[in-house]
């Protein structure tokens, strides 16, 4: 596939001044176009990504993650890219890693590659790879099959099948929604191995506020998925 004419690289960003220009120039030497969301920062994000080549689409106030992701996925769809592969702008991920994601989904035809921490999960911060283990056993139960790593924003994922299953969570949910919608639209999601970069940056996740958040999402998707099952069951008695 060419993967230059049909691949965007999507970086929602909130005051990555400091990192943001490497990370778009690294990021094109694999992948032409960039598009940077700047989230409301207050720093130079926008400038710093113009520089590097980026085009910048800009909230005046912070929508959260989740509406920022699906502002860059909509404009690349638009514009006829038919994957985008996102990582966070915060340098935590390597544009080295990116062509594992494409030579996967070439491999196994799989609509969404999801990158994979948990083989150096020791060089994480303790409470994030404890909150991250303990979200992806509970989503891997729910899926009925391993999901390592649920929570990792570095991921490759075709745009036409997330236009059509269009998930909605506006902050940090969005890793799990993206991932359970497609898993349940019968999908094939794989993952890759990548490295583990955390600087000094303070990381732009709560861990009580966005952990309670991401537990009220999870209490809300698994009863929709219940009932949804049990309609299904019923549906089928009813024909049978």
């Amino acid at each position: 596939m060419d993967w230059a004419s049909h691949c965007a690289v999507v970086i929602p960003c909130l005051n990555e001044a400091r990192t943001v220009r490497a990370l778009v120039a690294e990021a094109r030497q694999h992948l032409p176009f960039v598009l940077v969301v700047d989230d409301g920062s207050t720093d130079a994000t926008a400038a710093e990504a113009r520089s590097s080549g980026a085009e910048v689409l800009r909230n005046e106030s912070s929508l959260g993650k989740g509406n920022a992701l699906a502002h860059a996925w909509r404009r690349c769809h638009e514009l006829g890219y038919r994957w985008a592969v996102s990582l966070d702008g915060d340098g935590q991920h390597a544009p080295e890693d990116l062509p594992a994601f494409l030579a996967r989904a070439e491999s196994t035809g799989a609509a969404l590659v999801v990158g994979n921490r948990m083989n150096q999960s020791g060089e994480m911060p303790w409470l994030r790879r404890r909150v991250n283990r303990w979200m992806s056993r509970r989503l891997s139960r729910w899926a009925g099959r391993e999901l390592p790593d649920t929570q990792c924003g570095f991921r490759l994922m075709r745009l036409d099948v997330w236009s059509e299953l269009a998930p909605v969570a506006a902050r940090f949910e969005i890793e799990s929604e993206v991932l359970m919608a497609f898993v349940a639209a019968g999908e094939r999601v794989e993952f890759v191995p990548i490295r583990v970069i955390y600087r000094t940056e303070r990381s732009k996740i709560h861990p009580v506020r966005d952990t309670w958040r991401w537990f009220r999402w999870w209490r809300q998707a698994a009863r929709r998925h219940r009932l949804g099952r049990r309609t299904s069951e019923a549906i089928s008695r009813q024909t049978a």
